[in-house]
């Protein structure tokens, strides 16, 4: 699934390519797309739209329009946006087309079909997204201590509780072992188990490890491309995701490999102790505890 750095990367391509732009025509092919509304009435009200910006918030692209109103477009796990001022090839995949007053066009496809299109009128994006995305974790507002009073009181692990949109926007399966890897975390700590210096460490692993997938355009696994049609090369990069068994960067042991809150996870259990491990490290011997008395 397209992850915060992916939809970075999509948002920053579109943007010179439609901002001022205004919507032609539109046509709306799948209608999973844009349920429970009716295909050809919400291209009807996309018609002539006029954008204002491209923005994102956590996994979700933001199209403003010069009316006030937003289309807000989530990619799910295989969508993606292709622009084009020549003719569109054959594609079953695709899902809907956007023809710009420039003559080019916008092709949506998704192979999973379980992206979204959401049009929304003036004044509703922020109440949605409020309650459904928590903090931007690149915001200049998003401390470490913001961090830990997100997890605070969660017992559940901290790669659940990370995965979890309401903690932090954008986060994903990849980025999420990604970061716990640079913070030398445990994927299975309880996430309010976390001490103010594994807090900071987590702070500045999880924006490291956004920056640099955004810095190499986003990972190319399988669907995700770039709207011109280009590769991420994040891939290239990963630390632990998708490495099990192949010797950790920083230390040399084996990349491990679990699972959890259902989903596939990697992590050095070298640098990455368990919770008792960590504990253990950070308890004071019996001996030392008396002469402290």
């Amino acid at each position: 699934m397209p992850e915060l750095p992916e939809v970075e990367t999509v948002r920053a391509r579109l943007a010179p390519v439609l901002a001022g732009r205004r919507f032609e025509r539109v046509e709306i092919h799948d209608p999973r797309l844009v349920r429970p509304y009716e295909p050809a009435e919400v291209a009807a009200e996309l018609e002539g739209e006029r954008v204002a910006a491209v923005e994102r918030r956590g996994k979700y692209l933001i199209v403003r329009f010069e009316s006030g109103r937003v289309l807000l477009i989530h990619l799910r796990m295989t969508g993606s946006l292709r622009h084009t001022s020549g003719d569109l090839a054959e594609d079953t995949h695709r899902r809907a087309v956007v023809r710009l007053d420039n003559g080019s066009d916008v092709a949506y496809r998704d192979v999973r079909r379980f992206g979204t299109w959401l049009l929304l009128e003036p004044g509703e994006l922020e109440p949605y997204l409020d309650s459904r995305v928590g903090e931007e974790p690149l915001d200049a507002l998003f401390t470490a201590a913001r961090l830990g009073e997100r997890l605070s009181g969660r017992r559940a692990p901290i790669k659940a509780a990370l995965l979890d949109q309401r903690t932090l926007a954008g986060m994903g399966n990849i980025y999420v072992d990604e970061a716990l890897w640079r913070a030398r975390i445990h994927p299975l700590r309880a996430a309010e188990s976390l001490d103010r210096n594994e807090l900071r460490r987590l702070h500045k692993g999880v924006r490291a490890a956004l920056e640099a997938g955004i810095a190499r355009q986003g990972s190319t696994l399988r669907d995700y491309a770039l709207p011109d049609g280009a590769s991420g090369s994040m891939q290239h990069e990963f630390k632990v995701y998708g490495r099990g068994g192949e010797p950790c960067d920083r230390c040399g042991t084996p990349i491990a490999k679990t699972r959890v809150a259902g989903r596939g996870t990697w992590f050095c259990s070298t640098c990455q102790p368990s919770q008792a491990a960590s504990s253990s490290s950070r308890r004071p011997s019996r001996s030392r505890r008396q002469s402290s008395v």
